[in-house]
Order: C-alpha cells, then structure tokens, then sequence
C-alpha cells in the first residue's frame, strides 16, 4: 500500500535518529517497531486498526512522512487526530533553542546535548496508557515493566498482522471494567498494581478523569497533586506522568532509579545522589529538568 498520508514540518533541533535510537534501546517494546529509518504504529481511529510508518523525507526542507501500511485512508477528523498524536508523541512544538543553551554551559548535560541533539522527550499522549506503564514500572527493572506492559497489551488490546509482525494497541479504559483482579495478577500483576490499573480504567472511562481535565489545572504542581489522590499513585508515578504525558519540561522525578544512576555514573559518585542533592544539581536546569532527565537517562543505555 504505502500511500503517503501526510508530511509535517520539523522544528529545529530534531532528529529522527537520536530519537529512533531512544525508541530501539528494547527489543521488548510492543506498542511501536522502530528500526534504522523510521518507525511503526497501529493506531486504532474511530475504532478501525491504522497502520503507519513515520519516515523523515530524504530532501530540504526536513520533514516528517507518514505513510500508511494498511488499513483504510482516513478521514479528514481521524488525520486531524492522527497529527496531533504524532506532534505530541514526538515534542514536534516544542524550541529546544533554550533547553541546548542550558545543557551547553553544563558540565554533566554538555556532552549529552552534543551526542544526543536533536533527541526529543518521547512522549506518551494517552493518559491511561501513561499511567499503566509507570503503574507498570513500579519497583521493578525496565525488562520486567515491558513484559507486563507487553502481557497486558497481547491480552486485552488489539493487534494487527502485518509482514510476519504483530502490532499492539495498547487497550482502552473501558476493557477493563468488565475484568478481575485475579485476571491482571495472573499476568504477573502485583494485588496492588492490578487494584490501580483497574480503578485507574474505572475513573477514566467514567469520566472522573482525563488528560485535559489535567492540563487545564493552574500549574502543573496541580496536575499533580490530583494524580497524588488516586490510591496506588505516589510521587514518582505522578512526576513520571507529568513529564510523559502532559508535556511538562519541569516534572523532575528525583526518586527515579536511572536518574540517580545516571548522575552517580557520570559524576563519579560512589553512591547513588539524594533527593535534596539532585535538586540542587538541578538548579541551573530550571523550566527544563524533564528533559535534563531524558538526556541523562541516555548515558544508561
């Protein structure tokens, strides 16, 4: 098929690669297939699976490609959604122009900002999706959170095949309201992880809860502080949230396990920093600790 859906102009400070390389540092990831030269999503508009690639044109001026892989070309109001989703999974609004100023003059963010440029925090625009995966990666190592995330997608999302490959969307809130503790514990789900996941589903598909309901809160501290009343969501769940998918440049997760060894390993430390340590380094980062943190993150892997 690969009939180009549409073209999308690229900011300053974007590069396809430094983001692919992000994309490809699991092979575990379910929800999109990256390789050396884009990547692939399925996408479920107005309920019907969507298969794209996003490619970046070979000629000037950079832009992004999507192409569809299979399914029906959609209409003008699913393209429309389908833009905004790859302008936010991809940042693609955001000038980097002062985040590269910062990062230049720093010693430990300099050398990322060089081997990284052009690397954009990737984001994730659903908030159910947002919130099971950091529900997900409680207390556990990146491996293990993709298998769940992976368990969970295979049995209650949708799939596609395509080229010897299958794709997974992750599954919508509402699926779940019909579905047991014991059914998410035998995935490997802790009691409490498969308890949050659920009241999570319940209040989104119920309406309790949405990402605009977030964003349109005064400060992000806000934002955070209503994720903070939901039970089984503490602070690095919510700052996680904050900075993947409500788009927040000053969400800081200072509990965050690959931060703290992140800073250990390129500082030399020979432990891991604290909390009041980290806040201190992150000082000169203000208005852009999120991406301080994506870029530190990179030194791991």
């Amino acid at each position: 098929m690969n009939d180009l859906l549409f073209e999308l102009p690229l900011p300053d400070y974007f590069d396809l690669n430094a983001c692919l390389a992000y994309m490809n540092r699991s092979p575990l990831e379910c929800l999109f297939r990256p390789d050396n030269e884009g990547v692939n999503r399925l996408f479920m508009p107005e309920g019907k699976p969507l298969l794209v690639r996003l490619t970046t044109a070979a000629e000037q001026p950079p832009r992004l490609q999507v192409t569809l892989l299979s399914g029906a070309v959609p209409g003008a109001e699913a393209t429309a959604g389908l833009v905004r989703y790859i302008v936010e999974w991809f940042d693609l609004d955001r000038d980097l122009a002062p985040f590269y100023g910062i990062a230049g003059r720093d010693p430990l963010l300099q050398p990322l900002a060089v081997s990284e440029r052009g690397l954009r925090i990737i984001g994730i625009p659903d908030l159910f999706e947002a919130l099971c995966w950091a529900i997900l990666g409680q207390q556990v190592n990146l491996a293990f959170a993709y298998r769940l995330k992976h368990r969970l997608t295979a049995e209650f999302g949708t799939s596609l095949e395509y080229e010897g490959h299958t794709y997974y969307h992750f599954p919508a809130p509402e699926v779940f309201l019909e579905v047991t503790q014991e059914e998410l514990c035998s995935l490997q789900l802790t009691r409490n992880k498969a308890r949050t996941v659920l009241e999570v589903a319940a209040l989104i598909a119920g309406g309790g809860l949405s990402r605009e309901e977030l964003l349109a809160l005064p400060s992000p501290e806000e934002a955070e502080a209503r994720l903070l009343k939901l039970r089984g969501i503490g602070p690095w769940t919510s700052q996680y949230v904050r900075m993947r998918c409500l788009r927040d440049t000053t969400a800081y997760p200072t509990g965050d396990v690959g931060l703290q060894n992140a800073v250990k390993f390129l500082t030399g430390m020979d432990r891991k920093p604290t909390p009041a340590e980290l806040l201190e380094l992150a000082v000169p980062w203000k208005g852009w600790e999120a991406y301080a943190t994506f870029y530190l993150w990179r030194a791991l892997y």
